[in-house]
């Protein structure tokens, strides 16, 4: 008698959508779901390592293309006439000869954004190892912390970079150049490159906060009882 209305009971239920389902059935979809979550944040936080990285070796933030004098300006390297014809200002080791102190404020600012993004991608790859719990928790905490502080200051080396376009060095080959104003040249694609890349970044932060593998408690599904 029992079984007979049990039967009827998830016939109904079955009628109206309804179905009894165990609860320990969703936890593994669960986990996948979170497990995703931290591969998107340990795969785009390594990318945007390597697109820091190069943004910044690029001599190709402030170019003059299309004229015998072609002449590109980087954070630390400057280039004339061809690409292949690139030198650091005033030699390696040389941080003094970067020709504006907008730039070399610039540099540090980025330089540091970097390495803060490095060492953040580094315990994010640490955590794909470490098992579910407290340890992956804080670091994950603290990597979304580091890659938030990085963005900030990234973003201000950026912000402060076309203040040193009115250095005589820029003038002498843009002519008239003026802070965010660059003449006869423009932007390059190394410049937009670390625009991209912060632009990216500020991702990274909220990708961190659902990063861990942590089983959380599905939500419960409706039965007719």
């Amino acid at each position: 008698m029992h079984s007979l209305l049990d039967r009827k009971k998830k016939e109904a239920g079955a009628e109206l959508g309804f179905v009894d389902m165990p609860a320990g059935s969703l936890l593994p979809q669960a986990q996948r779901m979170w497990t995703c979550v931290g591969c998107l944040w340990v795969l785009l936080s390594s990318c945007l390592v390597a697109v820091c990285s190069f943004s910044i070796i690029s001599p190709a933030w402030i170019v003059k293309a299309k004229s015998k004098d072609s002449v590109s300006f980087g954070l630390l390297w400057h280039c004339s006439e061809t690409v292949y014809n690139c030198y650091t200002f005033g030699g390696l080791g040389s941080f003094a000869d970067i020709p504006s102190g907008s730039w070399q404020t610039s540099a540090v600012l980025c330089s540091g954004g970097c390495v803060l993004l490095a060492a953040s991608a580094l315990l994010a790859i640490v955590t794909v190892f470490l098992p579910s719990g407290l340890c992956e928790k804080r670091i994950c905490t603290l990597a979304g912390y580091m890659q938030t502080t990085a963005v900030f200051i990234m973003a201000s080396g950026l912000l402060v970079y076309p203040f040193g376009l009115n250095s005589p060095l820029v003038q002498k080959y843009c002519g008239n150049s003026s802070i965010y104003h660059a003449a006869d040249c423009q932007i390059g694609w190394g410049y937009m490159l670390a625009i991209v890349g912060v632009m990216l970044a500020v991702f990274l932060p909220f990708f961190s906060k659902y990063a861990p593998k942590e089983s959380s408690s599905p939500t419960p599904i409706p039965t007719i009882l």
